[in-house]
């Protein structure tokens, strides 16, 4: 199976997002992509669960989901089907 994207780092500094996705490394203020996760704390922020096929990111103590895609402003083509 291939994987959306390889997500080799993730860390937090406050509301700050270090990313490192596909050998690339990003900085995303994550008070600007979700009310949650702007409101959560720290500990709440670390606790993230990155999903198997690299799509994106959950915390579960906050209930939140955000595509990788989303964070680092890319759009893969959607599979295509054949019968």
């Amino acid at each position: 199976m291939d994987k959306a994207h390889y997500i080799q780092h993730v860390s937090f500094s406050g509301t700050v997002m270090h990313l490192r996705v596909d050998g690339k490394d990003y900085q995303i203020d994550i008070a600007g992509e979700s009310e949650r996760l702007r409101n959560a704390t720290q500990k709440q922020r670390e606790n993230f669960e990155i999903s198997p096929a690299g799509y994106g990111i959950h915390w579960p103590d906050v209930d939140e989901d955000l595509s990788i895609d989303g964070l680092i402003g890319m759009k893969h083509a959607p599979p295509l089907v054949t019968t």
